[in-house]
């Protein structure tokens, strides 16, 4: 019987010590976050391109701050999917759902994504590196969404619900305001998208309207929303590319959206240009 009894309460013991591993090991993980001072959120004009060409990686050099790219390619700030399925990683890695990830510390719906083709090879690599980063511990956040809301001619805004997370406005307010619960030091800075031209429809970006307006209507909104919590705005809207003649498009872009080897100089050296500033 004294036997039996010394039996269990070594099993008993050795799962009690198991137990206290796998629990250290699970602490010393999350300890071991990566402290970075800038995380980029956005989309394909901030994350397709990754090498030190990159809009992050110009932007880390000329700053002097570690900076982390936290944007992918044709996400928007809001949902798309009215249904709220969790397969759809549109929706998944939108900046709302990866806000509500960063605040809950569970990126396990994010972690469901498959890559689907070359375009989005990167997405499991910096899926993981966000889930890595120490976002508590992040001096600024800079988001950097709009164009695809606006392509896809997503509600501006929702007078019902100010935070209605398929709208624009409710985008970044519900994530503005998570973010904030994650980090109360954390410094916000939205950036607004550039001047566009959407060449298969032969229009500008003051003439194509997908269904919620023009873009100025969404960068507009995106200045009220900023004003609204206080935090600060990056025009890159308003006297940046130059767009006079059609043929102007290819001056910064390769596609008449997405910026090109000078527009990524010229925004990197931008914002770094009013982090700079407003930090003298």
């Amino acid at each position: 019987m004294m036997r039996r009894y010394k039996l269990v309460y070594g099993a008993v013991a050795a799962v009690a010590f198991l137990g206290l591993l796998f629990l250290a090991s699970f602490m010393g993980v999350s300890e071991e976050k990566q402290t970075v001072q800038i995380v980029v959120f956005g989309d394909s004009c901030y994350g397709n391109i990754r090498d030190e060409s990159s809009i992050t990686d110009r932007l880390e050099k000329l700053s002097g701050k570690t900076v982390y790219n936290a944007a992918f390619g044709g996400t928007c700030a809001g949902r798309q999917d009215k249904e709220y399925r969790l397969d759809y990683s549109g929706d998944s890695l939108s900046l709302v759902a990866l806000a509500k990830a960063i605040y809950a510390d569970d990126f396990g719906v994010q972690q469901t994504i498959q890559p689907t083709g070359d375009i989005t090879s990167y997405f499991t690599e910096a899926i993981d590196g966000l889930e890595n980063v120490d976002f508590s511990k992040a001096e600024i956040a800079i988001i950097g969404h709009g164009v695809n809301d606006y392509c896809v001619g997503a509600p501006i805004d929702n007078e019902e619900d100010a935070v209605d997370e398929n709208s624009f406005a409710g985008a970044l307010r519900k994530s503005v305001a998570l973010m904030k619960k994650a980090n109360p030091d954390i410094r916000i800075i939205m950036v607004t998208p550039t001047y566009c031209w959407l060449l298969n429809a032969h229009l500008t970006c003051e003439e194509f309207d997908g269904g919620g307006g023009i873009l100025e209507q969404y960068v507009q909104k995106e200045i009220a929303v900023a004003e609204e919590f206080g935090i600060e705005v990056i025009d890159l809207y308003h006297d940046f590319y130059p767009h006079d003649e059609w043929e102007d498009w290819e001056l910064y872009t390769f596609d008449g959206v997405h910026p090109n080897d000078a527009g990524r100089r010229l925004i990197a050296e931008k914002i770094a240009e009013y982090l700079e500033g407003a930090e003298n």
